[in-house]
């Protein structure tokens, strides 16, 4: 059986893009939701005024006037004027230039005139598609149709977070039960799209389930035993006053720390079933202990640096919380007792528990699938 799947990858890479074209395409419950009296489009900053704004310290608050010349749409080369509010947030607040591009929102009437203008932030779509065109130039080029495969699973992944994991959490679905369900899922595409239907796929497979099966298990208890929740996370306050005060936030942290980890937890199972398969294709005589033995070795030398990516990566996004603490002289005991820290830590710990054990996982696994008993 898994030698007609080794025979028809390309068909297998053919089904993928199929699912991924109907993840793209499939509507969500929450489509509705966007105003169909507004038109959004880029626009031109060709003036500005900026006499009704006033600077408290590093805080500006105030009214600036903008003058906007639309570039695209049914407003093609008109010019409308628009107001930008600041709220004396400098994490929401922008400033626009003149010559700057600016993301409009146009408020339309019944007879489709225009009767507000709001120039929403400065506008970086073209870029972003630069850049994510870079991103794939560079992975054909290097990865060839391994590339392919990789940025076909790439692009799945996204679409399934997009259109099953959030509608499905914002519809009430249990969280833990739905994302391990999804992670799940998307650990076999993944792994299966790059490294085909074979021992070498199924055994990074099932030694990537276990190591994120024991993170979401202990994600659950120590969540728990530390007494957090998941009114830590960004906007999670704004997502339960927007009407969805039946979001159980605690189990979405709860998922979110394993999420966060299942990427690395699948590359450390690529990584040592990769391994052991060469092993054994290139001593065929192997014993099981001796392949369990080298699954081991090749673990240990790959999960400390893979640990410290973990670190690194989480430790990124709240680097501004320490500098504060830091610079206000807060006692390292506090810092790491405050629930913001203590989230983090929990996101760090728990994540490197999966690595921990997805390399011993993949080794039982593989010596078992790749070689024979041998008495």
């Amino acid at each position: 059986m898994l030698k007609l799947f080794k025979n028809h990858e390309f068909v297998l890479v053919l089904v993928f893009a199929i699912l991924t074209a109907v993840l793209c395409i499939i509507p969500t419950k929450f489509d509705d939701r966007i105003a169909d009296n507004a038109v959004r489009c880029k626009a031109e900053v060709v003036e500005v005024n900026n006499s009704e704004i006033h600077q408290f310290g590093m805080v500006k608050t105030g009214t600036q006037l903008v003058s906007l010349k639309m570039v695209e749409g049914k407003f093609k080369d008109q010019i409308m004027k628009g107001t930008n509010e600041l709220l004396g947030q400098m994490d929401k607040d922008k400033i626009f230039r003149v010559g700057d591009s600016a993301l409009v929102v146009l408020s339309l009437s019944p007879e489709g005139d225009v009767i507000f203008v709001n120039p929403q932030d400065h506008y970086r779509i073209g870029k972003e598609l630069v850049l994510v065109g870079l991103f794939t130039f560079l992975l054909l080029v290097f990865g060839g149709w391994t590339g392919a495969k990789a940025l076909f699973s790439f692009l799945f992944t996204a679409l399934a977070i997009w259109k099953l994991l959030i509608p499905g959490l914002l519809l009430g679905f249990d969280p833990v039960i739905l994302t391990l369900a999804i992670v799940t899922a998307l650990c076999a595409v993944i792994i299966f799209m790059v490294a085909g239907i074979n021992k070498k796929g199924l055994v990074a497979f099932i030694g990537s389930f276990l190591g994120v099966l024991t993170s979401c298990l202990m994600a659950i208890y120590y969540t728990g035993d530390l007494h957090l929740q998941g009114a830590v996370m960004p906007f999670a306050e704004t997502l339960l006053y927007s009407g969805f005060g039946h979001l159980d936030l605690t189990k979405i942290y709860i998922a979110a720390v394993f999420l966060a980890c299942s990427g690395a937890v699948m590359d450390l199972a690529m990584d040592v079933s990769a391994s052991l398969d060469e092993v054994v294709r290139i001593h065929p005589d192997i014993t099981r202990l001796e392949a369990l033995a080298s699954g081991l070795r090749v673990g240990r030398a790959v999960v400390g640096t893979m640990t410290t990516t973990l670190l690194l990566a989480y430790s990124g996004g709240f680097i501004t919380l320490l500098m504060a603490f830091m610079a206000q002289g807060v006692p390292l005991i506090n810092t790491f007792n405050f629930v913001y820290v203590s989230a983090e830590v929990l996101k760090t710990i728990v994540g490197s528990f999966g690595l921990v054990t997805v390399a011993p996982f993949t080794a039982i696994v593989g010596s078992f699938i790749f070689t024979k008993f041998k008495k």
